[in-house]
């Protein structure tokens, strides 16, 4: 018997840069990025995909955008400025990306040339998928225009669409070519997106770094407040946390083990039974909730650890139960876990607390603990 072995590395590098007013006329970051990115020999173009909330949000910022290559002509941009619906939705239809494609191909981006797309979590996943699925994948810049996308989402590499009424079903590994954090972009946020993020930082905090849990414990009624600093501190220390454990793991996931979704197992069920009314930071919230409810059950954390989680949730706003949760005796919450383990191939892994600060992987529940958790949960209200 013959046989023959392939093996290769292929690097991957992307800065997160952190800025206010992308495309005012003298903010150089973005055509500097552009005009020192790839071979010097290719005319670049370019094509934006905006979330329709943010440009009805900022109804200047198309023109801005065509004002900024105008002054800054470093690539060729596409006439058409695609302007398409966020949220849940975009995942659940596939027009949505099909738009995108068609984009791609009208405006011909190839594999030198840039999707830039400016929007929420939902929309960077819809929106990377059909980059990456054009041309087996075009450099896809995002611009993330809410806190959970500035800190989570949006720096990661994971994109996808909903499909069979499974979230993510169909999706890619594609990193980006760049990740712009734009501040300004925050402050039209209403008050429940501008909690919603947050879920985020509360989760890598626990599972990572306690110092950052009581940074949260300490500042959770100035992000209330809506301090700017205060928010981007946030957001910076929760997206480095998010790439710290992108490098330095499984970034493509051929494991079974998923730590950054701490929370999530119940989130992504709970963000389907509630027909995604329920935005998945604060799907998240109570997942995080729940999981924390349960660790104290199999005698990880105190109770006091236990309520000091509680506390910071409920303190930011966030509801720490849905009645979707108890429907049919809890039987909607199982048929969530058992799809969260087929979606990792067969095997349950499910990160818990071990102690505050530090999650661990467990591959095995109690539902009749889960029930117990979900009933403490309702009792607190």
């Amino acid at each position: 018997m013959q046989s023959l072995e392939q093996y290769f590395q292929v690097p991957f590098r992307y800065q997160v840069i952190f800025s206010k007013g992308l495309f005012q006329q003298d903010n150089p970051v973005f055509k500097d990025f552009i005009l020192n990115f790839g071979l010097a020999d290719f005319r670049k173009r370019i094509v934006f995909v905006i979330d329709k909330g943010v440009a009805d949000a900022h109804p200047n910022l198309t023109s801005e955008i065509v004002q900024y290559f105008d002054t800054y002509p470093v690539a060729d941009l596409a006439p058409e400025i695609l302007i398409l619906p966020g949220g849940e939705v975009c995942k659940n239809d596939p027009r949505f990306y099909e738009e995108v494609v068609r984009a791609i191909d009208e405006h011909r981006i190839d594999r030198h040339s840039f999707v830039a797309c400016i929007g929420g979590g939902a929309f960077l996943d819809m929106s990377g998928y059909a980059a990456a699925i054009s041309h087996r994948g075009v450099k896809f810049i995002r611009i993330p225009s809410t806190v959970l996308s500035q800190n989570d989402s949006g720096v990661g590499v994971k994109n996808g669409v909903n499909y069979m009424g499974k979230k993510n079903f169909l999706g890619t590994f594609a990193p980006p070519v760049a990740v712009f954090n734009d501040v300004n972009l925050l402050a039209t946020l209403n008050d429940r997106d501008w909690r919603s993020g947050i879920a985020e930082a509360i989760k890598v905090a626990l599972i990572k770094d306690l110092a950052f849990f009581e940074w949260l414990e300490e500042n959770t009624s100035a992000m209330n407040e809506r301090h700017e600093a205060v928010m981007i501190e946030q957001i910076y220390r929760c997206a480095e946390l998010h790439m710290q454990h992108i490098s330095s793991g499984d970034p493509f996931e051929l494991g079974s083990a998923r730590p950054l979704d701490f929370g999530h197992w119940a989130a992504h069920k709970l963000e389907y039974l509630s027909n995604f009314e329920i935005r998945h930071g604060e799907a998240v919230a109570i997942g995080i909730a729940l999981d924390t409810a349960y660790s104290h059950e199999i005698g990880y954390l105190t109770g006091e650890e236990r309520d000091r989680v509680i506390a910071v949730i409920r303190s930011l706003g966030f509801d720490t139960y849905h009645p979707a949760l108890a429907e049919n005796d809890k039987a909607n919450l199982f048929k969530g876990l058992q799809e969260f383990q087929e979606h990792l191939g067969g095997q349950l892994c499910i990160t818990l607390l071990e102690k505050l600060g530090k999650g661990k992987e467990v591959h095995e529940m109690n539902f009749d603990l889960i029930k117990k958790s979900v009933d403490f949960l309702a009792q607190l209200g």
